[in-house]
């Protein structure tokens, strides 16, 4: 234990708590990026979406000023905080102490997700930017790209059955795990024919019976399980079937 707190305040998702002065500060900075693509419209000829920014974005500037916050404010993320264009957006990850260990869960799938989230972010916003939807700064209230979470990246272990190239060769030590979490190892499968299988299944059952065990068996089909429930228990067998 580092330290005891006796008192922590956490705020939900919905209630605001950026200062006043910097809502103040951002205000200026979002008007000045406002006047700056309403130009970029009106010289490319794109009256409807300068309009169509300007409008938006005057009325989130009017609920800033009066409220501190307007829906949407995500997107202003980056005059909130103060970070300049391109910066990496903060992020749960900044939180972690040094000495963390981070566990990546079917690392083999997760790794390629950290691109493919911060390309489909990137597509979409850039059609609302494109537009007079969202003004540019709108582009960096975005996931992190994988490189960028790379740098924060403290100890990791990659937890995958089919590691991919990248474990491969970031990987410090490989450990192999054999035996299942619950201390069960994998059972030995035996593939025989189909024919005579359902003789097969009975001898099997009776072998189970006489050393006091019991027997799962699934089908195909819910018509499948019934007819093989009759037919064992023609045949002296305890059997019941399920399903839905």
């Amino acid at each position: 234990v580092r330290q005891k707190i006796p008192r922590f305040t956490v705020y939900p998702s919905s209630h605001y708590v950026t200062p006043r002065e910097r809502v103040l500060a951002a205000v200026d900075a979002i008007k000045e990026e406002l006047r700056e693509r309403v130009g970029f419209f009106v010289k490319e000829g794109k009256l409807v979406e300068a309009q169509r920014i300007e409008q938006r974005t005057r009325f989130d500037l009017e609920m800033l000023q009066e409220v501190g916050h307007c829906k949407g404010i995500e997107n202003y993320t980056r005059h909130l905080s103060g970070a300049q264009p391109g910066d990496p957006p903060p992020t749960l990850v900044d939180y972690l102490p040094p000495d963390a260990l981070m566990f990546l869960d079917e690392s083999h799938v997760l790794i390629g997700q950290f691109g493919g989230m911060y390309n489909g972010d990137r597509a979409r916003k850039t059609t609302l930017v494109e537009y007079g939807f969202r003004l540019p700064s709108a582009l960096d209230n975005r996931p992190l790209k994988f490189a960028e979470f790379e740098r924060k990246m403290r100890q990791a272990i990659f937890v995958s059955a089919t590691p991919a190239q990248y474990e491969q060769d970031n990987a410090g030590q490989v450990v192999e795990q054999v035996v299942r979490p619950t201390g069960l190892v994998d059972p030995v499968v035996e593939v025989r024919p189909a024919t005579h299988q359902v003789d097969d299944v009975l001898q099997e059952i009776r072998l189970r019976v006489d050393a006091n065990e019991r027997v799962l068996i699934t089908t195909l089909t819910k018509r499948m399980a019934e007819q093989l429930t009759d037919y064992l228990s023609d045949n002296g067998v305890k059997v019941r079937y399920l399903h839905s």
